[in-house]
C-alpha cells in the first residue's frame, strides 16, 4: 500500500533517465537541423527519431517558441494548481518545493500523484500549459515550421521520454461492469470539467444535504440503490439523492492506497449523533495520518451541534471543533453523516462531496493524505439487527477520457480498535448533543416502538451495546444520559 503512494519504482525517475538517454541522439539531431535549416523537410530516420521522441522544451527554447521565465508554466488537476519556472536548460522548478525535473511527463505524474496516487503517468505535453497554452499546441506549431511532412499532432507523439499511454477504455468499462480489469491505475477527472459549485464548498461545511435547505425526513420513501455502472455522464436532471452501491477495490484488482484504524470510542459517538434525529446529522473525524505506515488513525468523533440550514450557528460549532483538534494535537482526517432511515450508501450529492473534501485535505504539502467518510444508517430496517451499519467510503476519480463521470464510491477496509473505557469527552459529547436536540420537532421519540417488540430507546441501546467498552464504571452514567432521552421527547 504504501508502494502505491510512492507510486511505482522508477516512477519519475525513469521518466527523467528515459530523456537522458535521448540526449546524445538529440543533440546530433540538433546539430542536423541547424546544419540544414530551411534547406529540406526531414524525410530521413534522423528526423523520425526527432519528429517522435526528441522535441524537447530546449528545442522549442532554442528556436525561439519558448522563452525561460518565472511562473510560465501550470498545471492544473483535479482542482489543484502547481506553478513552475522555465529554466533556461529546459528543466522545470516546482515554485513551491524548489524541486527540479527535466521533463513536463516528470513534473506532471509528480503532481498528479499527489492529488491522485494511482496516477501512472502525467500526460506532461497534453497536461502542462506555457502561459495559458498546453505545451502540445507548441510542439504542433514547431513541426509544421521544421517537419512539415511529420505525422499531424493529433497521432500523440511522445516525447522526451514520456511513453504513449495505454488506453484506458478497457479498465474503464472493466470497474462499470465490477469485473477485474488489466491492472492500470485509474486517472483523475481534470479541474475545468469539475462544477464551479462543487470547487467553491468549503471542508468546513456540512455535506450531508444541500447546504442552506432544512434537512429532510427519509423515512416517508425507500431510495433504492444503483450500480456505480449503470450512472453513465453526469445528468443535472438525476437525483443528487440517488444511492449508489460501493466498489471493492479487489472487484476492479487494485490494492487499497491507505490502511484505516477507528476507535470504538468515535463509532459509539457517531452512532449516538445519528439515532437523535429523524434528520441528517453531520461531524467531522479527527486523527492522525502516518505517512511511513500509511496508516490513518481515527481516534475522535466531533459532532455538528447545528441545524444543517444554520450557517451562521455552523461556523462558530466549526471553529470550536478546529481549536479542539488542536488541543488535542489532531489532524481533520475525515466526516460522517447519516442516513436516518435509508441505508448506509453514498448518494452523488455525497460522492462529491467526499472527492471535493479530499482534495481539501490535500492541501499545498508534498504527499498524499487521505480523507475518510463515514456513513450511519441508524434506523433502516433493511439492516441485519438492530446494530447500525456505519459504512467507510473514499472516492476514485473516474478515468480521465470521460471526465464529466461521477467519482467511484470505493469500499473502505477499516481495523476496528476496542477502546477500554469511555472518555470523559465522549460522555460530555452526548450530554451536549441531548441537549442540544431536546424539544426538536424531529427527535425521536424514544419511548414509541420501533419494531413489533422493540422501542427506540431498545434500539438505541442494542446498536451501542457492541461499540460500548468491556469497562463497566461508566454504565450508571450512560443511563442517566438514556433518562434524559426519555425526558427530551
Amino acid at each position: 500500500m504504501a508502494a502505491l503512494a510512492a507510486a511505482s519504482p522508477g516512477g519519475d525517475e525513469a521518466l527523467e533517465e528515459d530523456e537522458d538517454e535521448l540526449e546524445p541522439g538529440l543533440d546530433e539531431a540538433e546539430a542536423e537541423a541547424e546544419a540544414g535549416s530551411g534547406a529540406k523537410p526531414a524525410g530521413g530516420s534522423r528526423g523520425a527519431v526527432l519528429t517522435r521522441r526528441g522535441i524537447t522544451l530546449r528545442v522549442l527554447l532554442r528556436d525561439g517558441l519558448l522563452e525561460p521565465a518565472r511562473g510560465v508554466l501550470s498545471i492544473y488537476y483535479l482542482g489543484k494548481k502547481f506553478v513552475g519556472d522555465l529554466g533556461a536548460d529546459g528543466t522545470i522548478t516546482w515554485q513551491e518545493t524548489g524541486q527540479v525535473f527535466n521533463s513536463p511527463s516528470a513534473w506532471a505524474t509528480h503532481c498528479k500523484r499527489l492529488v491522485n496516487p494511482a496516477k501512472k503517468s502525467g500526460c506532461g505535453w497534453a497536461s502542462v500549459r506555457y502561459k495559458g497554452q498546453k505545451l502540445d499546441q507548441y510542439k504542433a506549431a514547431w513541426l509544421r515550421q521544421h517537419q512539415p511532412n511529420a505525422p499531424p499532432a493529433d497521432e500523440s507523439l511522445a516525447s522526451e521520454g514520456e511513453d504513449e499511454e495505454v488506453p484506458e477504455e478497457e479498465e474503464e468499462e472493466a470497474a462499470r461492469e465490477g469485473r477485474a480489469p488489466v491492472p492500470e491505475p485509474v486517472a483523475a477527472k481534470k479541474p475545468e470539467e469539475r462544477s464551479k459549485k462543487q470547487q467553491s464548498k468549503s471542508v468546513a461545511e456540512p455535506a450531508g444535504t444541500e447546504h442552506g435547505a432544512p434537512a429532510k425526513r427519509m423515512e416517508g420513501k425507500a431510495r433504492a440503490p444503483v450500480r456505480y455502472c449503470s450512472l453513465g455522464t453526469r445528468d443535472s436532471a438525476r437525483n443528487p439523492q440517488t444511492l449508489v452501491e460501493v466498489t471493492s477495490f479487489a472487484a476492479i484488482n487494485k490494492f487499497q492506497p491507505f490502511n484505516v484504524a477507528i476507535s470504538s470510542n468515535v463509532l459509539l459517538l457517531l452512532d449516538f449523533h445519528s439515532h437523535l434525529t429523524r434528520s441528517e446529522v453531520v461531524g467531522y473525524l479527527g486523527g492522525r495520518w502516518d505517512t511511513n505506515t500509511q496508516l490513518l488513525t481515527v481516534l475522535r468523533a466531533f459532532p455538528c451541534r447545528t441545524r444543517l440550514g444554520d450557517a451562521e450557528a455552523a461556523g462558530a460549532v466549526e471553529e470550536e471543533i478546529c481549536q479542539s483538534l488542536f488541543l488535542r494535537g489532531l489532524s481533520l482526517v475525515g466526516w460522517y453523516h447519516s442516513h436516518p432511515f435509508g441505508p448506509a450508501l453514498p448518494s452523488l450529492h455525497d460522492i462529491d462531496a467526499q472527492m471535493d473534501y479530499q482534495l481539501k485535505l490535500q492541501g499545498s504539502g508534498n504527499s498524499f493524505q487521505p480523507c475518510l467518510a463515514l456513513i450511519c444508517g441508524p434506523y433502516y430496517h433493511g439492516n441485519p439487527g438492530v446494530e447500525s451499519k456505519i459504512a467507510p467510503f473514499w472516492v476514485m476519480p473516474p478515468p480521465e477520457q470521460r471526465p464529466n463521470d461521477y467519482g467511484i464510491p470505493m469500499d473502505v477496509e477499516v481495523a476496528y480498535i476496542q477502546d477500554g473505557f469511555l472518555t470523559n469527552d465522549v460522555l460530555q459529547e452526548m450530554t451536549l448533543l441531548v441537549d442540544f436536540y431536546k424539544g426538536a420537532p424531529d427527535l425521536v421519540k424514544f419511548q414509541e416502538l420501533w419494531s413489533q417488540d422493540q422501542t427506540y430507546l431498545d434500539k438505541l441501546k442494542g446498536s451501542l451495546a457492541s461499540r460500548t467498552p468491556k469497562d463497566q464504571s461508566f454504565s450508571h452514567v450512560l443511563e442517566q444520559i438514556f433518562s434524559l432521552l426519555k425526558l427530551s421527547g
